[in-house]
């Protein structure tokens, strides 16, 4: 009688973490017995590297129009240039400065754009590598052999953050995920969810 019990809790809990997975992830399509157990994103060191090389570039583009600003003012100078050019030319730093922002915040959104969703019974990855490129690579768990945290360089080391390899069995292909920050813990999650997969055990975790 009990374990008729904890069974049925168990299937009503399933039901309201896929519920409740349903409703804070409506981007992903999962199975009536599914739900969401890791939500893994990028690290926000590659969102402030990608703002810092824009201020950079602007405030190169501002020396550049500061030197030819000063340069013009001055009585003898080989890079004098008239009135009518130095209104083309702060236009143009202008139209320069409007680009690099509008692509400051394309690149950003799509490094976020790059998500891993670690279910109960897979591995949802969306990539995009573009505005228009995008793809998704969905992997059973049962079908995944390995599971690795690499650290190859010392940017890697400094920063905390690195690729999660997950290889597959038969065809042996390897599934990355990089600018990750150092998730020992979702290593062991999946890990734990790859083997109890395998033994036909799915591990009840929250989300």
């Amino acid at each position: 009688m009990k374990e008729c019990y904890n069974q049925v809790m168990k299937k009503e809990l399933k039901k309201l973490k896929h519920a409740r997975s349903a409703m804070s992830h409506p981007d992903i399509d999962l199975e009536p017995d599914e739900y969401v157990v890791l939500h893994i994103k990028r690290a926000q060191v590659g969102v402030i590297g990608i703002w810092a090389t824009v201020g950079i570039l602007i405030f190169a583009l501002c020396i550049v129009l500061i030197v030819f600003s000063q340069n013009n003012n001055l009585d003898q100078t080989m890079f004098k240039i008239n009135d009518q050019a130095m209104g083309f030319l702060r236009l143009a730093v202008f139209a320069v400065f409007a680009l690099i922002i509008f692509g400051g915040f394309v690149a950003a959104s799509i490094y976020k754009s790059n998500q891993l969703y670690i279910t109960n019974h897979r591995a949802i990855q969306k990539s995009r590598t573009s505005l228009f490129a995008n793809s998704t690579n969905i992997i059973k768990l049962s079908r995944i052999e390995d599971v690795s945290f690499r650290q190859k360089t010392l940017f890697d080391h400094i920063f905390s953050i690195g690729t999660l390899r997950m290889s597959t069995v038969g065809d042996e292909t390897t599934y990355t995920f990089n600018w990750l920050s150092t998730p020992q813990d979702e290593v062991n999650t999946i890990s734990h969810l790859v083997y109890e997969n395998k033994h036909g055990h799915p591990k009840e975790e929250t989300e």
